[in-house]
């Protein structure tokens, strides 16, 4: 885990809370017109 989250610019692994918060994202009427996205919820974290 520490190793993972040495390469995660944040510092830290994410929590559960801030993974809904991504969910919730896109339920919300402001990203009706979102389509084809993937999002990634990675802290600043990409391969």
């Amino acid at each position: 885990m520490k190793m993972m989250e040495a390469t995660v610019p944040l510092g830290r692994a994410g929590t559960p809370t801030e993974a809904a918060g991504a969910v919730y994202l896109m339920c919300i009427p402001e990203s009706d017109y979102v389509s084809g996205q993937v999002l990634v919820c990675g802290g600043g974290f990409s391969m």
